[in-house]
């Protein structure tokens, strides 16, 4: 009986999870708009500070490093998965300076997808280096560098 009550409360709170996934929530505050857009732009600075290195390393510009490609991947799978707590809170309704288009909140799932697709890429990374396939680096690099984009592409301005 414990079990089932158990189950049913994971499969509730999984329920929950989901639905937020696709219903963000409307900032309340231009204050709680502007810190979320803060927070929101230290975790893509330091996803922008892992990818630097790796795509100069893509780019030849730098030697491939295995440990560099690990951590960074491994950082980079970490931030993307915050992305949802620090992107759920609808920001759209407040002159707040960011880079963000309202279109993120319109097509959440649709976004929420996207930031799925660069902790898979990250992952997929650091899978590489593990099986010490360093002739794939450059192409894992260039799937991750491409999550980026597709994101950038949609949601971000100009």
């Amino acid at each position: 009986m414990l079990i089932s009550g158990v189950s049913l409360g994971l499969c509730l709170s999984s329920s929950v999870a989901l639905a937020d996934d696709h219903e963000p929530k409307a900032a309340k505050s231009e204050k709680q708009a502007a810190n979320q857009v803060t927070f929101r732009k230290s975790i893509l600075q330091l996803v922008r500070s892992n990818m630097g290195p790796l795509g100069a390393m893509a780019k030849g510009n730098i030697p491939m490093d295995a440990e560099v490609i690990e951590t960074n991947a491994e950082r980079i799978a970490f931030l993307g998965n915050m992305m949802h707590d620090y992107f759920s809170l609808d920001t759209s309704a407040f002159s707040v300076d960011t880079e963000a288009k309202s279109e993120i909140w319109k097509n959440y799932a649709d976004f929420t997808s996207k930031t799925q697709d660069l902790v898979d890429a990250a992952d997929n990374l650091t899978q590489l280096v593990a099986s010490k396939e360093d002739s794939e680096y450059r192409k894992g690099i260039a799937k991750l560098g491409a999550t980026c984009k597709a994101c950038h592409d949609e949601y971000k301005q100009d």
